[in-house]
């Protein structure tokens, strides 16, 4: 068997470069080594990290990762304890981390769904309400704006009042600090997280965490004092669950993982829905093709509605095929000595598979940087050649709740008002902390209400 491919540059330079252009690193290898690769970047420094597209490979890693061949260890998942918490079920282990994923997994399926859309529905609503006529805005800006509210809402069950506020303020001023490829380096770089004074990263950030937990750990307090069974949102569901033994969360658990939903859920639904935003208005023949389709909505004031709607459902996969927001999968380590792609693997690697390179294989998507909804209209593909929430043991517990507050954002949008891309030149991808979003701001105009018959220019 062959011995891994991996790139002659030093690790410094290839972490640099990691950092600063993952779509520009992942390319360049894979055109140099294809299917499996050996990265040299700052991950783990005990061992080496290997990034795997091809999707049979994906698949067998992602439904081996419980046993024998492969584990999921959370302890490698460290660089996110900034973001998340020690106690967040990304950096649990074996039954740890799948008994959290028992509790915390059920808000965010079936029934519990449908409570969400019109608080959803309404957000969308108020919001585009408040954007002036014939203004051009920053659409991330606004769809950060939806997306925080639907988290503090329907996640931590806040409406309105100081703490709201305040919190909406603290998470929002903590999430942008990692806000593009020079500021994301605090996740990467530890020093950059120590406290050198108020004025570094480190201590800025340490700030406002303190200032976070402290607004989170009231309202946890109060609401374990005060419960109400009558209450639909996830930190009051999450209060009440108990595994088998009765046991619950503590203060702390419930903390880290109600930070790691707003993290995952926030930051990344805004950034699918700006590209989709930035998509739809940049093809004429996009728009066109889903306004009739949100046209033909036989009540529009009912959220559910756009759920059903197979073209907004295109629209919205190939929005996360094309920039997936998520450029990898959780890390898996290597426990026996095997085979891969015809490569010898040793115990104690560390196995990604790059969600960015299996939705750009040309075998797979045909002219991939071509956005084209059609393709999954004519073709239905499978979870390991489509995975923008990961998969296995580590698949994203929130990805049902993502996609159906994509659907609804977006009908609710479009069949309220009529936008306009103002961006002269492409928008290209670029980091946002862990993830990928948009090098430049996504500039749109509301340029006139609809109606969903016709449109009225006002």
């Amino acid at each position: 068997m062959q011995t891994l491919p991996s790139p002659s540059t030093p690790m410094p330079l290839q972490t640099t470069q990691w950092i600063f252009d993952p779509v520009g690193y992942m390319n360049t290898n894979f055109k140099r080594y294809g299917d499996i690769f050996e990265a040299c970047v700052l991950w783990d420094n005990t061992a080496p990290l290997i990034m795997v597209n091809e999707p049979k490979a994906v698949q067998y890693l992602l439904t081996h990762d419980t046993g024998k061949e492969f584990t999921s260890p959370g302890e490698v998942n460290k660089l996110l304890e900034p973001l998340v918490g020690k106690q967040n079920m990304m950096l649990l282990s074996g039954n740890q981390h799948r008994n959290r994923r028992q509790l915390v997994l059920p808000p965010f399926h079936g029934e519990r769904l449908n409570v969400y859309g019109a608080i959803i529905q309404q957000i969308s609503t108020d919001l585009i309400a408040q954007w002036p006529l014939h203004e051009s805005q920053s659409i991330r800006g606004i769809m950060q704006k939806i997306t925080m509210q639907v988290i503090l809402q329907a996640v931590f069950g806040l409406h309105q009042g100081e703490r709201y506020q305040q919190l909406e303020q603290l998470l929002r001023i903590r999430l942008d600090m990692t806000g593009s490829p020079l500021a994301s380096a605090i996740v990467f770089l530890p020093w950059l997280q120590k406290d050198y004074g108020a004025w570094s990263p480190g201590g800025r950030l340490l700030k406002i965490a303190a200032q976070t937990d402290e607004l989170l750990f009231a309202e946890i307090r109060e609401r374990r004092a005060n419960p109400d069974p009558d209450r639909v949102d996830i930190l009051s569901m999450l209060l009440a669950a108990r595994d088998e033994e009765g046991h619950g969360l503590t203060d702390q658990e419930l903390r880290d993982e109600m930070m790691g939903l707003l993290v995952a859920g926030h930051e990344t639904t805004a950034t699918a829905l700006t590209w989709a935003m930035y998509w739809i208005h940049s093809l004429p023949e996009v728009k066109n093709k889903l306004l009739a389709e949100l046209d033909a909505v036989d009540n529009p004031d009912d959220p559910a509605e756009f759920l059903k709607l197979p073209y907004l459902t295109a629209v919205c996969n190939e929005t996360l095929r094309i920039h997936p927001v998520a450029m990898l999968t959780f890390p898996r380590r290597v426990e026996i000595p095997m085979e891969m792609c015809g490569y010898s693997l040793e115990p104690g690697m560390l196995l990604m598979g790059s969600i960015y390179l299996i939705h750009q294989r040309e075998d797979l998507y045909p002219n991939p940087q071509q956005f084209c909804p059609e393709r999954f209209l004519e073709r239905k593909f499978s979870p390991y050649e489509f995975l923008p929430f990961g998969g296995g043991v580590r698949r994203c517990v929130g990805s049902a709740l993502a996609q159906y507050e994509m659907k609804i954002v977006l009908g609710t949008l479009l069949t309220q008002c009529d936008f306009g891309l103002l961006n002269k030149q492409p928008v290209q991808p670029g980091r946002r902390g862990v993830t990928l979003g948009q090098k430049q701001s996504v500039q749109v105009q509301k340029k006139g209400l609809r109606s969903p018959k016709s449109l009225q220019t006002v």
